[in-house]
């Protein structure tokens, strides 16, 4: 991993349609969000440095319209991973709408508040490290666990989690309520998150504040909090490598808890590919999860 820049988000690094406050009036409870200023960090991923967001107090969705002649009436909303501290938000975002609108898609990114983090970059790279640390130390002695509750007990975490899950309710009943202006159906609006985004697309799926998601694409992340699942519960895609550490049994459980409730799941475990892969490259047989959830995605008729 490596930092090199920290400066204040711009919209050139934001390169997308438009971009609309979820909360003009203020967002809710914000007691474990961090003050801001909202700032933009080069960190590595496979193959490449791409930008992340931190420090986030002000949440987003920023719509991305597809080709009129391409655009088949589904909405997607994407939501980043970052462990509730940073925003992976090229690699588990802008890439990812691009992908979807190529393919006729709408796509909404999602830009969720974060608990706060040292403004100075060796401060937070400090931070993350001794994080990392104390987790691989965690592995290296015991089983990961299968439910998420068990792996991380954080009040500061839990608190960003409720806001997230807030941001990502109000989200949906945004793009739901704007559903015409956007040319898609109310009826045809899903969500994908990757990791701690993940998390969220679980929690509006198991509480969504209204009518069931059409569907549901949690990527290596996301759990039930040990509920049961509804019998209206939308279709289920996930993946994860099983060299994820992290989360490969969480997920694992994931699956089994939809599967048990009788709600359509579909899960592709790899190999290798660790956590966090996203649209990255690796060269490894996990680079083709995209190509899979677009195959699920049509076998819904979602495409």
């Amino acid at each position: 991993m490596s930092l090199d820049t920290l400066e204040p988000a711009s919209a050139t690094m934001r390169a997308a349609q438009t971009e609309i406050p979820l909360w003009p009036e203020g967002p809710p409870h914000s007691d474990a969000i961090g003050p801001g200023p909202e700032q933009v960090l080069r960190q590595g991923v496979p193959g490449r440095e791409t930008d992340m967001l931190r420090n986030v107090a002000v949440p987003t969705l920023t719509v991305y319209r597809p080709d009129a002649a391409k655009a088949n009436d589904v909405g997607v909303i994407v939501c980043p991973g970052g462990g509730w501290r940073i925003l992976a938000w090229e690699h588990e975002g802008t890439e990812l709408c691009q992908w979807l609108t190529a393919r006729g898609y709408t796509a909404f990114l999602l830009k969720y508040r974060l608990m706060g983090t040292p403004p100075d970059p060796a401060d937070y790279a400090r931070m993350m490290a001794d994080m990392t640390a104390r987790l691989t130390t965690r592995f290296d002695s015991e089983k990961p666990p299968r439910r998420f509750g068990d792996l991380l007990r954080d009040e500061k975490a839990t608190k960003a989690r409720e806001a997230a899950a807030e941001d990502g309710r109000r989200a949906l009943a945004l793009v739901r309520e704007r559903a015409g202006e956007w040319g898609v159906k109310a009826d045809r609006i899903g969500m994908v998150g990757f990791s701690a985004g993940a998390f969220l697309v679980g929690d509006v799926a198991m509480d969504p504040g209204g009518a069931p998601l059409a569907f549901v694409a949690p990527i290596y992340g996301g759990d039930t909090h040990g509920r049961p699942v509804s019998a209206d519960a939308p279709p289920l895609f996930t993946t994860v490598a099983r060299d994820d550490r992290l989360l490969f049994r969480v997920v694992e459980q994931l699956y089994f808890d939809w599967s048990e409730a009788g709600r359509p799941a579909e899960i592709h475990v790899f190999n290798r590919g660790a956590h966090g892969f996203g649209m990255a490259t690796q060269s490894l047989p996990s680079d083709r999860w995209i190509d899979l959830m677009g195959d699920w995605l049509a076998d819904l008729g979602y495409a």
